[in-house]
């Protein structure tokens, strides 16, 4: 955490110096941070910060990538005329166990077209979804929540 700090230092004594006070020249100034803190991390110390910048990128292009292949499929289905939606509820078992990575993937579910998050069981381990289609495999959906959303979301979370 303390290099995530003065990686937002960096990119505020950068703003401070251009006088550019804007979101896009804070962005460059935390990236130009970044890379500096990369290039000295031998004399700031070893940090987890690295790791976890990578992978926080990686699970954001692999959940726009996500969302976007899920609106072209409900897109698809609802202009579709002759196509007929089965929609149904689905019992997710759950790795994640504190509030905050429960909460975290059930929100990104909900934001995922075509799926809604309902409830989580009292004990915490089993979240229950809603989907639009249900597919001819429901085991597959499972393991593309399981494998894919909350594999990745929990590699950032912890």
């Amino acid at each position: 955490m303390n290099t995530f700090l003065l990686n937002v230092l960096l990119a505020l004594a950068w703003v401070a110096l251009t006088g550019q006070f804007s979101a896009s020249n804070f962005a460059f100034g935390f990236a130009l941070g970044y890379v500096l803190l990369w290039l000295a991390h031998r004399i700031v110390g070893p940090s987890t910060y690295f790791g976890r910048a990578g992978r926080l990128i990686a699970f954001m292009l692999f959940f726009i990538w996500q969302m976007t292949k899920a609106n072209l499929e409900v897109a698809y289905k609802v202009l579709s005329p002759r196509y007929r939606l089965r929609p149904g509820i689905i019992a997710i078992p759950l790795d994640a166990q504190t509030d905050a990575e429960i909460t975290l993937l059930a929100n990104l579910i909900t934001l995922t077209p075509g799926t809604l998050s309902l409830d989580v069981s009292n004990d915490r381990r089993v979240l229950y979804l809603h989907v639009m289609d249900l597919k001819d495999d429901i085991d597959q959906f499972r393991r593309l929540i399981k494998k894919g959303m909350e594999a990745r979301l929990l590699e950032v979370l912890r």
